[in-house]
C-alpha cells in the first residue's frame, strides 16, 4: 500500500524527495511557503555539483578566520553583530566542532554523499525532455598567492587519500586548461569529477517530472502549526487547513526550525546569506566553473550567462541585500580575470538567498526519535544543489522502510537533541 508524503519546503532537496518517494508509487503534497515562481536558495546559487567540497564548514581554522573576517562587511565571511541567544549556541557548538577529528570523521561521508549524487544527476540529465546543461568538464581552484596555492595543494592531497582526483597546476597549465578567458593567478588545483548546471532549468525540470508523477503543490501555504497523538504527526496544519498523511517531512531550509518549533525539536540552524550576479553578456566565457580561493567567489558558465556569486552573510532570516558584499564581489572578479571590470556589473539585480547552515557543517537527515512519522532533511549550508538529488534519494528509502544505501548516523536530526 502507497504511502501518503507531506514535504515541508519546495525547494531543492524538498522536490528531490518528492521525486524519488514518487517514483517509489508514494502519494506526495509539497506546501511551501512562497508562491510557485519564487528565487530561494535553489535558483540563484552558482549550480556546482562538487566532490571536491568534502570538508565541512566547520573546520579548525574557521572560527579564526571568520573572528578576522567579521569586522569587514565586504569580507567573504560576516556576522551582523547582534544580541542573539540562538546565535550565540550555534557559534558555540560550531567552536566545538570546528577540529581535525569532526573534519576527518565528516569527509569520507561527504565525498560518498557528493558522488551518489553525481551519479543522481547524470541519470537525471538522460530523462526526456530533461535538459538542464550539466557540464562534466571539472572545476578550477584559483590562487592568486603561492600562500594560498600551497594550502590547496594540501586540500588536493587529502582530496587524492579519499579517492578524489585532483590535480596542482602552476601558472602556465592554468591557462592551458581553460584558454577562453585571461586568468592572473599564482596556480590552481583541478578536481575533475566536479560539474555544474543551470539551478533555474534543474528545477523547472524537476518540477516537470514531479507533475507527470501526479505530485500535488500547495503554493503560498504557511505552516501554522501540528497536530501529534502519541508520539506520531496526525496532521499539518496551515494556512489551506490541515493536512494528513502517513509520513511528514520538513525541508523547509533556513526556516526549519520555526517550521519544528511547535514540535520540541532543537536543530540549529542559522541562515547564511549567499549573493550572485548574473551576466548576459560577459567579456569572456570561460568553459569550466571556478572559484577565487582568496575571495571566495564562485563563477559558472551557465549557456552563454556567466554567473559570478558568494560570500557567507550570518545576519537571522534577513533577506535585504547589503551592497558591501556585493562590493566585495564585484571587486574580486578583475583581480582573478583581468579583462573583466567591475563596471561590467552595473545596473544588475544581486540575486540573495539564505542557506541552511548547521553548526558542524553537516546536513540534517533522517528520522527524528520524538515522532514516528516525522522525517527531517535540511541544513545543508553551501551544498543544498549539489546533495539534492541524494538527500531525496536516502530520505524516499526512510520514508518507505528502506535501509538507506549511506549510512546517516552522523546526520541525524537529533545529535542537538
Amino acid at each position: 500500500m502507497s504511502k501518503e508524503i507531506i514535504i515541508v519546503g519546495g525547494g531543492v532537496i524538498g522536490l528531490s524527495t518528492a521525486y524519488y518517494a514518487a517514483r517509489k508509487g508514494c502519494r506526495v503534497t509539497v506546501v511551501d511557503r512562497n508562491p510557485e515562481q519564487r528565487e530561494g536558495c535553489s535558483f540563484g546559487n552558482a549550480g556546482m555539483i562538487v566532490p571536491s567540497h568534502f570538508i565541512p564548514l566547520a573546520a579548525p581554522g574557521m572560527v579564526a578566520l571568520g573572528l578576522k573576517w567579521m569586522w569587514n562587511p565586504e569580507s567573504p565571511f560576516y556576522i551582523k553583530p547582534r544580541l542573539n541567544l540562538d546565535l550565540f549556541r550555534w557559534g558555540w557548538k560550531f567552536w566545538q566542532a570546528a577540529t581535525p577529528e569532526h573534519v576527518r570523521r565528516s569527509a569520507p561521508l561527504i565525498r560518498d554523499l557528493s558522488l551518489a549524487s553525481r551519479a543522481c544527476f547524470e541519470e537525471l540529465a538522460k530523462l526526456p525532455g530533461n535538459d538542464f546543461g550539466l557540464v562534466q568538464k571539472g572545476l578550477v581552484m584559483l590562487c592568486k598567492t603561492e600562500a594560498a596555492w600551497e594550502e590547496e595543494a594540501h586540500t588536493a592531497a587529502q582530496a587524492q587519500a579519499l579517492g578524489i582526483p585532483a590535480e596542482v597546476l602552476d601558472a602556465r597549465q592554468t591557462a592551458k586548461l581553460d584558454p577562453k578567458v585571461t586568468m592572473d593567478v599564482h596556480g590552481s588545483v583541478y578536481f575533475p569529477k566536479d560539474c555544474h548546471l543551470t539551478p533555474q532549468r534543474f528545477m523547472a525540470g524537476l518540477k516537470q517530472q514531479l507533475d507527470w508523477h501526479g505530485v500535488k503543490f500547495l503554493w503560498h501555504t504557511e505552516v501554522t502549526g501540528w497536530r501529534t497523538e502519541a508520539g506520531k504527526i496526525a496532521a499539518l496544519q496551515t494556512s489551506k487547513g490541515d493536512l494528513t498523511g502517513d509520513e511528514f517531512v520538513i525541508c523547509g531550509g533556513s526556516w526549519s526550525p520555526s517550521v519544528a518549533r511547535d514540535l520540541r525539536l532543537n536543530i540549529p540552524l542559522q541562515a547564511g546569506k549567499g549573493y550572485s550576479l548574473t551576466l548576459s553578456e560577459p567579456r569572456q566565457l570561460p568553459d569550466i566553473c571556478a572559484i577565487f580561493c582568496e575571495a571566495r567567489v564562485a563563477v559558472t558558465p551557465m549557456g552563454k550567462t556567466l554567473r559570478i556569486g558568494g560570500t557567507m552573510e550570518i545576519a537571522g532570516l534577513n533577506e535585504d541585500i547589503n551592497p558591501a558584499r556585493i562590493r566585495g564581489i564585484t571587486n574580486a572578479v578583475p583581480k582573478y580575470y583581468p579583462e573583466f571590470k567591475t563596471t561590467d556589473f552595473a545596473g544588475i539585480k544581486p540575486w540573495r538567498g539564505l542557506r541552511p547552515c548547521s553548526p558542524d557543517g553537516m546536513p540534517y537527515m533522517g528520522r527524528t526519535s520524538r515522532y514516528t512519522n516525522l522525517v527531517v532533511a535540511t541544513g545543508h549550508s553551501m551544498m543544498g544543489l549539489s546533495l539534492g538529488p541524494i538527500t531525496g534519494q536516502l530520505m524516499a528509502e526512510v520514508l518507505t522502510g528502506g535501509t538507506p544505501a549511506i549510512d546517516l548516523q552522523l546526520l541525524s536530526p537529533d545529535r542537538y537533541a
